[in-house]
């Protein structure tokens, strides 16, 4: 696991994550972990995946009737 240090941190922000922390039960370290999962993985970003299979579906869905050729690939040479 990775880990990091954040320097130079106010009194008071640290006061706040300290109280944020006790209101949830659980340690700053784990507060701070939490808040920085849901910064950059949010609850309610648009994933490309599910937002393409819903424009699909909107339209009527795709009927494809494709096999998967089960050939075995030769091994590339790098002469």
């Amino acid at each position: 696991m990775a880990a990091i240090t954040v320097r130079n941190l106010s009194e008071a922000t640290h006061r706040a994550l300290k109280r944020r922390a006790a209101q949830h039960g659980r340690s700053t370290e784990a507060e701070v972990r939490i808040i920085l999962e849901e910064a950059v993985h949010p609850k309610d970003r648009i994933k490309i995946g599910s937002e393409l299979a819903a424009f699909g579906r909107r339209f009527g869905g795709v009927d494809l009737d494709i096999e998967r050729d089960q050939t075995p690939t030769e091994p590339g040479t790098f002469e």
